[in-house]
């Protein structure tokens, strides 16, 4: 009797030894296709205007999908966001949000990625920054948007990265005894036990 392999070719089950098991199908990770960047005219306009206003501040300008992307060193993002927030040509009034992402096993680092929404000029922007995760900790961004509070309280306990000049960085979704930084990539979830 011979079945059909995987290959599609023909095997012969008595070729095999009577306690060997099949091999494991390697496994391909898919290619997932890169959506087009589509900037709308006043994201264009401010993926222009970044580079030339923000010259000193060392930042490089990119664009995903919709949004102007701008990557700025953790010493000068402070003095970034406050312009981008207060400069009627930027107005980013609105803090959207903040993310971390965690690249440690394959960089070392933990971006930290701060979504800004113009009210006023109708255009979006992430601005990223990259810290080591020896020393997890970039300056708060509190006294710029108010509104980064809770974010940056969320961030630490998922995370650990210190928001250093925030006013009170205790446990905002995580029990005060709670160990460990359950958004890390490092985290032991398979030892998670529900109580």
């Amino acid at each position: 009797m011979t079945t059909v392999g995987s290959s599609g070719g023909a095997t012969d089950p008595s070729s095999r030894g009577a306690n060997a098991t099949p091999a494991p199908a390697k496994r391909r990770e898919p290619e997932a296709p890169r959506a087009a960047v589509a900037l709308s005219p006043e994201g264009v306009a401010l993926a222009e205007r970044l580079p030339v206003a923000f010259a000193s501040h060392g930042i490089e300008v990119d664009a995903a999908l919709d949004e102007v992307v701008c990557m700025v060193p953790a010493d000068h993002l402070v003095d970034l966001c406050r312009q981008l927030k207060d400069e009627s040509a930027f107005g980013f009034e609105y803090l959207r949000l903040i993310t971390v992402v965690d690249y440690v096993e394959q960089d070392g680092e933990f971006e930290v990625v701060y979504h800004l929404f113009s009210l006023a000029n109708h255009h979006k922007m992430m601005v990223k920054t990259r810290i080591p995760d020896r020393r997890a900790s970039v300056p708060s961004v509190t006294g710029v948007w108010r509104g980064a509070d809770w974010y940056e309280r969320e961030m630490h306990d998922l995370f650990g990265v210190v928001f250093e000049g925030h006013p009170d960085l205790s446990p905002l979704v995580l029990p005060d005894d709670f160990e460990g930084f359950p958004g890390r990539k490092s985290y032991p979830l398979h030892d998670y036990e529900e109580w």
